[in-house]
């Protein structure tokens, strides 16, 4: 019988380690590929990091301009997108400390909270209304939340990214992360709450 977690984890590695390779050697072709592969999710990404379109387009060249500069700094041992998303994620603070304007970074009074659990079973509200037509209003609402509730919302749901990779990208503990989520919905079904009572 074979183990499908033992290949999806050596294809994992495969691929992490091949990646690994090409970014040390700084193999264009490597990051080309890197970019047909990815450049729509991190677009996706940072536009709901800031909440606006402008800015990105220069964002996402710094990103792959610092994935070719930094390729050898990356762990094969682990996947590619944290990596990735942490390079961005970066240079969007950068960018927003010197706008001096929202903070990612800033400590919002989670960082020793014990983690709150998160609600299994049914459906978040992100995940009920992407699933619709809807999807435009829903991020409509996400863009009215605070950054990072929405990021956390983001990464989990639309990136599919652990919690432990998620803590890789924001650079905070998982429980942090959890509570960033469970506020994160919160908020979010507070307020399709209140646009389904308003109609």
């Amino acid at each position: 019988m074979l183990d499908y977690g033992g290949v999806m984890a050596g294809a994992l590695d495969t691929d992490s380690q091949h990646i690994a390779r090409g970014l040390r050697q700084r193999d264009l072709a490597l990051v080309e590929t890197l970019v047909r592969q990815y450049q729509f999710r991190l677009v996706r990404y940072l536009m709901y990091l800031l909440g606006r379109r402008d800015a990105v387009d220069d964002l996402v060249q710094e990103t792959w301009l610092r994935v070719l500069e930094r390729g050898g700094s990356y762990n094969p041992r682990l996947r590619f997108e944290p990596w990735l998303f942490a390079i961005a994620r970066n240079l969007t603070i950068d960018l927003l400390r010197r706008q001096r304007s929202v903070s990612l970074d800033a400590n919002d009074g989670e960082g020793n909270r014990e983690a709150l659990p998160l609600v299994a079973g049914s459906p978040s509200p992100f995940e009920l209304a992407a699933r619709t037509e809807d999807a435009e209003r829903l991020a409509l609402r996400l863009a009215t939340l605070e950054p990072i509730y929405r990021e956390a919302l983001v990464l989990r749901f639309q990136e599919e990214m652990s919690l432990e990779e998620m803590a890789a990208v924001t650079g905070v503990p998982v429980s942090t992360v959890s509570s960033r989520i469970y506020r994160g919905l919160g908020a979010l079904r507070a307020q399709l709450k209140g646009v389904e009572h308003a109609q």
